[in-house]
């Protein structure tokens, strides 16, 4: 080493053992053989930059591009590329629709989470599913650490204050959509002011029961609560029927009793309109009138009686004045028989 490396060597032709010369040495030789390896490392890092610096971005996907640990930019769908070592992506899936679970997990009944006081002092025990979608991929990467685990918080945070001013019957019963809203619109609150980045699409209550030990009582009072109602249900249509009908009925008898009215006033009008006329030709020839209204009078009533017996005052003592006549043609066939007499 000290005769290939050393410079002009001491006494007895010995190499130099400076440190200094030596090191020139190694660094000469290395750089000597670099210039041969220097296209094979280039084409080395090309392959590796190649490999590691293109990205796939899926459809609903985000991409957030970090250069030195600083957000600089975002990805659509596509393929896209960064520089190794100096960027880094972060994707998340904007439109999946993801879900967790308060109060319980599966199968699995979580106490703890569960049980909470309504407004009128009762203990319920609440399980409740959430939904929501990731809004902003910046914030939901680097504002809150765990956003789920927040996100489950909040949502039990707002579910006791909702149920908190909330009866038990509402909570059990008709007041369950009510909960879900306002437990919704509170939680989304929650989160916008975490700056978290998502937005809760649906909250649903699988379920608000009374403890164990008076659950089936509370059942009871609701089941006959629900028969209640049906029954109420049952009477609006019977009502919502009937009147109607009833309304109707009573038009139908107006209608008749008006088309009556209208009768009754037009066969007066017609009768006094007669009279009048009677009237004025009595006035004409009282006599005549008077038997011409008998004659006409007394044909209408006859005509109606089937046996009629008629007395002629003006007959003999010694002749029974009796004539019975009945039948069609046996009141003419006597007045053949009496030879002209006046009926």
């Amino acid at each position: 080493m000290a005769e290939r490396y050393g410079g002009g060597g001491g006494g007895g032709g010995g190499g130099s053992n400076n440190p200094a010369d030596i090191l020139a040495g190694v660094m000469s030789v290395l750089q000597k053989r670099a210039r041969g390896f220097g296209p094979i490392v280039v084409a080395l890092l090309l392959v590796v930059v190649a490999l590691t610096g293109f990205y796939q971005v899926e459809p609903g996907e985000i991409a957030v591009l970090r250069t030195l640990g600083r957000e600089t930019s975002r990805s659509e769908p596509g393929l896209h590329f960064r520089i190794p070592l100096v960027q880094t992506v972060d994707t998340v899936n904007t439109s999946e629709v993801r879900r967790i679970e308060v109060g319980f997990r599966g199968d699995e009944n979580r106490p703890a989470e569960a049980q909470m006081i309504t407004g009128d002092g009762n203990m319920v025990e609440a399980h409740m599913t959430v939904q929501y979608r990731v809004a902003d991929p910046s914030k939901f990467l680097f504002r809150l650490s765990g956003p789920e685990e927040v996100l489950r918080s909040a949502a039990e945070v707002a579910l006791r204050s909702v149920i908190g001013r909330t009866t038990i019957d509402d909570a059990i019963t008709r007041g369950r959509g009510d909960v879900q809203q306002d437990t919704l619109e509170t939680l989304q609150r929650l989160m916008d002011a975490y700056q978290s980045g998502i937005s809760v699409s649906e909250v649903k209550l699988q379920s608000v029961d009374p403890p164990a030990e008076v659950k089936d009582a509370f059942h009871d009072v609701v089941r006959a609560r629900e028969e209640k109602e049906k029954l109420i249900n049952q009477a609006r249509g019977y009502q919502e029927d009937v009147i109607p009908r009833a309304r109707g009925e009573a038009e139908r008898t107006i209608r008749e009793a008006e088309g009556y009215k209208e009768q009754r006033m037009l066969m007066a009008k017609g009768d006094a309109h007669k009279f009048s006329s009677i009237y004025a030709e009595y006035q004409k020839a009282q006599k005549v009138t008077r038997r011409r209204m008998y004659l006409e009078t007394m044909e209408r009533v006859l005509r109606k009686v089937e046996q009629k017996t008629i007395v002629d005052g003006a007959l003999a003592g010694s002749t029974v004045p009796i004539l019975a006549l009945g039948g069609p043609g046996g009141a003419a066939r006597a007045m053949a028989a009496t030879n002209g007499a006046t009926p």
